[in-house]
């Protein structure tokens, strides 16, 4: 009589459906890290939206919370201040696209820091936490034409895009624009306390207290401007409990209290 031959099918269906469940385990463990909570919404004068790292989008109010992967959106007369887990502050400025690409910090990890941020359009005001503070190097906020890093720093920036009056492929500015109500596109920065170093493929730049920047385009270095260009950044006086003196003429808008999720 022939031996029986014995099939090994069921066990590597096993295996394999052993294998797929801890694939699906290892990838829930996985996109749970990167929604971790970055921060918290301290102060708000209007509507403020995130978009999710799942495409969802959620109405944020006063004390909503932040992840690393959100992109948050600003309407046009809005500020908002989030305050970070470090203890860092951002608050952004009107009709302002701001995403949180990483943030991670522990007070008893800081080979672990990261804060990565990209400035899609519009602005921002930057006040350095405890990961500034240890881990300068590992702070970057990327716009559309540099990234900017920092040294320990109180700094502002707002990128303004081309469009409005300006002719596709018009020439860009070879020198610094002017101070006045019309502003040239490209990327402007003013340090309060502090430097930062602006850079991009065709250079680099350092800013130190007191000094403005402006960058106009990725195919053209930063530099540094004579005087103050003119960016207004005024925020509701209770905005100014945290972040600094600044002055302010805006009239009281009404907070957003509204927190749900658009599907």
């Amino acid at each position: 009589m022939k031996p029986k031959m014995v099939s090994r099918r069921p066990i590597a269906t096993r295996a394999m459906l052993a294998g797929a469940m801890l694939w699906l385990v290892l990838m829930s463990v996985s996109l749970h890290a990167v929604a971790q909570v970055a921060g918290t919404v301290t102060q708000l004068s209007g509507a403020m939206m995130a978009k999710k790292a799942d495409g969802k989008v959620k109405i944020l109010s006063l004390k909503s919370e932040v992840e690393s992967g959100d992109t948050l959106m600003t309407e046009k007369n809005t500020y908002a201040l989030v305050k970070f887990i470090d203890s860092s502050e951002i608050t952004l400025k009107p009709a302002t696209t701001f995403v949180v690409e990483q943030f991670a910090y522990q007070a008893d990890q800081p080979d672990g820091d990261r804060a990565s941020f990209n400035l899609v359009k519009g602005g921002l005001r930057s006040l350095s936490g405890l990961l500034g503070k240890r881990n300068k190097e590992k702070f970057s906020l990327k716009t559309p034409v540099a990234t900017i890093g920092i040294r320990g720093t109180y700094f502002t920036a707002e990128y303004i895009s081309a469009g409005g009056n300006q002719a596709p492929g018009a020439p860009l500015p070879q020198t610094a624009p002017s101070s006045g109500p019309t502003l040239a596109p490209g990327l402007y920065t003013s340090v309060t306390t502090g430097q930062i170093v602006v850079s991009n493929p065709v250079g680099t730049l350092d800013i130190v207290a007191g000094q403005f920047g402006f960058t106009p385009s990725f195919r053209q270095p930063p530099m540094l401007l004579p005087a103050d260009p003119g960016i207004r950044f005024t925020p509701l006086p209770v905005f100014n409990a945290s972040t600094g003196p600044t002055a302010s003429n805006t009239t009281p808008g009404k907070s957003n209290n509204v927190d749900c999720e658009v599907r």
